[in-house]
């Protein structure tokens, strides 16, 4: 695309999605809001992300998508920000992003005159087809969240709470289910589950100490014994300890594979958690017809919750439009500045 970029004359706008993970930019043709050119750095968070690393990452992102050649048609440039929020200018997180992004942008040499940032979830709000200004927004990755947005800013947030209050239905909330039905499978209190097998091997549990893969809760050798469960217990345990919580989403993977294989504790662990992000939407009070944005790995085009949420969601006369992060909402915010 920046071969394109080096084609155009025009006045430019750059439109940034930070996240959690990873920090893009994108630059974009002011008149029509092309893409032209991307890049990438490190973490976004606007409140986790240390002020000098939070510039560094966003310098560098901001320099990968636009040649130096091209920084001074840039006239606008908008973030959305994991941690910030565009409805309040004395939010902490809002005057990190803004501090930082001024920073970055004086370091790659671009003087864009104007300059908004919002949450990264009103911008990939904005990213739906045709820019919308009002109407309710879903993430659904490693964590979950549901707002309501009027004139572009979020005015009512159901969830988001974090792994230890809430995030319920998340990739978090997912995996951690999965070890709940592994451990209750090995101390007797829960039903047959491929996901022992495949959570245990994740977690890095001996073989020998596994439960067989066919019958389930039957070893290859002898029966999977109390001494066998016990084990299992001792190796499950101190592993998900000696990591950050919000690893436990990595296994999110492994309830879509044991539900595809007809797991039946492994589909009403999916079935409980779209349950759950339906009950986090309908606590937004929304009425029929209002479009709901949603984003996030659990309900992209190919995500394990999409078709049943989508209608669960339909039941209530709403419907699910999904993008893929918040750049094209960020290039949209960026050129209603100009």
């Amino acid at each position: 695309m920046n071969s394109d970029l080096n084609q155009a004359f025009g006045a430019l706008v750059v439109g940034l999605d930070a996240g959690g993970t990873r920090t893009r930019a994108v630059v974009a043709a002011a008149d029509d809001g092309r893409l032209l050119g991307e890049g990438a750095g490190g973490p976004g968070n606007a409140l986790t992300v240390p002020s000098a690393r939070l510039t560094a990452h966003l310098a560098e992102a901001v320099a990968r998508a636009v040649p130096e050649a091209a920084r001074g048609r840039v006239v606008a440039v908008a973030g959305g920000f994991a941690g910030a929020t565009g409805a309040d200018d004395a939010d902490p997180g809002r005057v990190n992003a803004v501090t930082a992004l001024t920073a970055a942008l004086r370091e790659v040499g671009i003087g864009a005159g104007a300059l908004t940032v919002s949450s990264d979830i009103e911008a990939a709000f904005a990213s739906a087809p045709g820019a919308p200004a009002d109407g309710l927004a879903l993430v659904a990755g490693t964590g979950a969240v549901a707002m309501r947005i009027t004139d572009r800013h979020a005015t009512t947030t159901v969830d988001g709470d974090g792994w230890l209050l809430g995030d319920e239905g998340s990739g978090f909330w997912i995996g951690r289910e999965a070890v709940r039905a592994a451990l209750r499978m090995a101390d007797g209190r829960g039903g047959a589950t491929a996901l022992a097998l495949s959570v245990g091997r994740e977690l890095g549990v001996p073989e020998d100490v596994l439960p067989g893969e066919a019958p389930l809760g039957v070893r290859s050798g002898p029966a999977w014994s109390r001494p066998h469960r016990e084990a299992f217990r001792r190796h499950v345990l101190p592993a998900v300890m000696a990591e950050p919580p919000i690893r436990l989403a990595r296994l999110a993977p492994l309830v879509v594979e044991a539900a595809r294989g007809t797991d039946a504790v492994a589909g009403a662990i999916l079935e409980e958690a779209v349950n759950q992000l339906a009950v986090t939407v309908r606590a937004l009070d929304p009425r029929p017809g209002e479009r709901v944005v949603a984003t996030g790995g659990l309900l992209g085009p190919e995500g394990p919750l999409t078709a049943s949420l989508t209608a669960r969601l339909h039941a209530l006369g709403l419907t699910l439009d999904w993008v893929p992060d918040g750049c094209r909402g960020a290039v949209a915010l960026a050129r209603l500045l100009i």
